[in-house]
């Protein structure tokens, strides 16, 4: 067995060969699935962007959760983008623990937000909707090798299936299934019928992505962080959208003159349609983001 595998020169050539077979059919996407850093990761883009479409961009599974850490990580991954590659996000897949367990049910509305904000194709991990919890899975119900083999290293926590609803075995099968459930969380059911859930949120935020090409196609006209708040404007044509995110828990303000427009989209889920006049008040773990109007915002 080689002693070395990872990041091959070669495997390029390899990947420049399924790009051309899938670029035989329409609407084919490429996905790479590379924990590399960023200036060796877009290399996967492939030279004259024939790799992979989407070289998976795992960087905030390991960024630090705070305001000054995500921007420069904005930065640095914008900077190292090859011209024209296409970016994406990752906030949660099957290595690592839930993103609601390691930042908490508050701040998993404000990664909600911040995902589907970015510049680029977000990923949600199924269960990140209704902020699925890392479980607790007894030692011998473990089924990842990893952690039957190394301690503490089991991945089985964050890959538990999907809680539907309430019923037994929540609605993912008839039976007991694979991989235990866990503790009892909150279901998608249940989240459905509450306006002011995580689920909605999510499929505010999707609906709004989908409406705006600021969200969808547009670039940054700016970012920047300030303490515990991250604000960032996304920018098409004439479309102008202010994303301003709480990491803290305690009230922030963007400064006086600097923000006129609408709140289109709260966290909190109850500020839609709000005008803003010159300053914008975010609670603790509030997120929203505002339409501008003409010559405002940073």
């Amino acid at each position: 067995m080689p002693l070395y595998t990872t990041d091959r020169p070669e495997v390029h050539d390899v990947i420049a060969e399924m790009r051309r077979v899938a670029d035989e059919f329409s609407d084919r996407v490429l996905i790479g699935e590379i924990y590399l850093p960023l200036e060796r990761l877009v290399a996967y883009y492939g030279r004259d962007l024939a790799g992979m479409h989407l070289p998976f961009n795992f960087s905030l599974l390991s960024t630090s959760w705070d305001a000054a850490s995500i921007a420069q990580l904005i930065a640095e991954y914008e900077a190292a983008l090859p011209a024209g590659g296409w970016p994406n996000w990752v906030l949660g897949n099957h290595d690592r623990p839930r993103i609601a367990s390691r930042v908490g049910p508050e701040q998993a509305r404000i990664a909600a937000m911040l995902l589907l904000t970015l510049r680029g194709t977000p990923t949600v991990y199924y269960g990140d909707e209704i902020a699925m919890q890392e479980a607790a899975i007894a030692p011998d119900q473990f089924r990842d090798p990893l952690g039957k083999t190394v301690p503490g290293l089991g991945r089985d926590g964050c890959r538990t299936p999907m809680q539907w609803d309430s019923t037994a075995h929540a609605g993912f099968s008839s039976v007991a299934p694979w991989l235990s459930l866990g503790l009892p969380q909150d279901n998608v059911l249940a989240q459905r019928s509450d306006a002011t859930s995580l689920y909605r949120l999510y499929r505010r935020l999707i609906e709004l992505r989908r409406k705006r090409p600021a969200l969808s196609l547009g670039g940054y006209g700016s970012v920047r962080a300030e303490g515990n708040l991250l604000v960032f404007t996304r920018e098409h044509g004439r479309e102008r959208l202010l994303v301003a995110l709480n990491f803290g828990g305690r009230p922030v303000s963007l400064p006086s003159g600097e923000c006129v427009g609408r709140l289109l989209v709260s966290t909190a889920a109850d500020r839609a349609g709000e005008p803003v006049r010159g300053s914008l008040t975010l609670r603790a773990n509030e997120g929203a983001i505002v339409e501008l109007c003409d010559g405002s915002g940073p």
